[in-house]
């Protein structure tokens, strides 16, 4: 969120709140926003709890919008602007790990607190008098860095087991430790985050790789035990050797978690390929033998292959999945590209969102040999070549050779591919050329196909 929209969530949940004071009701801000205001972070929304029940919300905010009419939330927008309102309440019987079957409204706030996951999101500000309600701890654990569960860490999990992964996403992205107590609960518990939905499990995890602190996030996912549950083909990384010569950091876990630690406000697509560029690796590893070293032979095409087997667990949109599959599987190919031929390197360069393709290859060498080499020569060419000569317009299409007299068939796209490799050589400039070199490769028309060169 931007700080103007920062700013207008702000004084829309200032104005709210005084008119439910004038209301004669209890209103407070609470959750992320009181926590992130308190550690002099920009909000990235801002919420308020109160005494009023939802049909009185309804009516104070006639223009609302209900958004879980059984937990009493509201939502109320403003412009570019929009605030949550929740009437206080107590939570009972989870039994699909999730929601709550019942709920109970409150009029005192210390018992919508006690149903709140950790206690640095569980403190109430009144946006009047800026006083702070902490009936939990949760101004003391933010001063001493910790995430932790608000009563019984167990029974928490239990109630909601996405919470298990909430609390490293928190720990990782405001640099926290997770208290002890609340450590062993997720390690106990681990295996029930099978139970959650896979677009939940997916959320959370593009949060941990793009909020900040990916490296710390899924050394805790590892820690925890969550990793093998949710990505065991990330887990299986660890321990699997490298050649040094190559990779002097270590196995692929390690060289992976250097790349996080070094990506800076990513794409989630680029987080996903930094994440999944090796993932192909443990299936591939052959150990050195007499002569020979360590290596991974096809471990991009067969990582590319477990990327979309991943991303279509997490219920990954197409899009997502085409460019995160596209990122593993050309990963490699910068080894090559100072032996490219002319129209090869072009192609290249002109995939789909290059940057990314690029960047993750800095990566890539930050993290292992520090050889940039292949980058820059890249960079460069790249910033040298006009979009027009990546990608010039075409000088035949398929009616052009049909007007020739060839028959459409399987031919044609070879022919084509052909006259663009000229074009991309700068070999060609004129249909005129174009149509002389297809004649020049291929039979004529009412010939037999011969292959192209012959």
């Amino acid at each position: 969120m931007s700080k103007k929209s920062s700013a207008a969530a702000r004084d829309l949940a200032l104005k709210l709140g005084a008119r439910l004071r004038e209301a004669g009701h209890q209103a407070y801000l609470v959750g992320g926003c009181v926590r992130d205001l308190l550690l002099e972070r920009e909000p990235k929304d801002y919420d308020i709890a109160t005494d009023a029940r939802p049909e009185r919300l309804l009516d104070l905010f006639p223009g609302a919008e209900q958004v879980g009419a059984h937990f009493g939330v509201i939502r109320v927008r403003e412009g570019t602007a929009e605030v949550e309102v929740a009437t206080f309440r107590s939570d009972r019987f989870y039994r699909d790990g999730r929601h709550p079957e019942q709920v109970d409204f409150e009029t005192d706030p210390r018992q919508d607190v006690l149903r709140r996951d950790f206690t640095i999101n569980a403190l109430l500000l009144d946006p009047v008098t800026k006083r702070l309600l902490d009936f939990v701890g949760g101004r003391e654990d933010l001063d001493r860095r910790l995430i932790r569960s608000v009563g019984d860490a167990e029974q928490r999990f239990r109630e909601d087991h996405l919470r298990m992964v909430r609390a490293v996403r928190f720990a990782a992205r405001l640099g926290f430790e997770i208290e002890s107590g609340t450590f062993e609960a997720i390690r106990r518990l681990a295996p029930l985050i099978q139970r959650v939905s896979a677009e939940r499990i997916r959320d959370e995890i593009l949060r941990i790789l793009t909020e900040g602190g990916a490296r710390r996030g899924f050394e805790l996912l590892e820690a925890t035990g969550l990793l093998r549950e949710i990505l065991p083909e990330i887990a299986a990384m660890k321990g699997v050797p490298q050649p040094p010569e190559f990779h002097p950091e270590g196995d692929v876990w390690t060289h992976t978690l250097l790349m996080l630690e070094a990506m800076h406000e990513p794409t989630p697509t680029l987080a996903l390929g930094v994440l999944l560029h090796d993932v192909g690796k443990p299936a591939t590893f052959s150990p050195a033998s007499a002569g020979d070293r360590i290596r991974f032979n096809d471990h991009a095409q067969v990582g590319a292959r477990i990327t979309v087997e991943i991303l279509e667990r997490l219920r990954c949109s197409n899009e997502m999945i085409r460019q995160v599959q596209a990122l593993v599987a050309h990963h490699l190919r910068f080894i090559e590209v100072r032996r490219m031929r002319e129209a090869t390197l072009k192609r290249f360069l002109r995939l789909e969102r290059f940057d990314e393709h690029l960047e993750l290859h800095r990566l890539d060498c930050l993290a292992s040999h520090g050889d940039l080499s292949n980058y820059e020569f890249v960079k460069q060419r790249r910033e040298a070549l006009a979009p027009e000569t990546l990608r010039p317009p075409r000088l035949l299409t398929g009616h052009d050779l049909i007007r020739e007299g060839y028959r459409p068939g399987p031919a044609f796209a070879r022919m084509l591919e052909e006259v663009e490799t000229a074009q991309l050589e700068s070999r060609i400039r004129t249909p005129e050329e174009a149509l002389a070199l297809v004649r020049s490769l291929f039979a004529p028309p009412d010939g037999s196909l011969r292959s192209a060169g012959t």
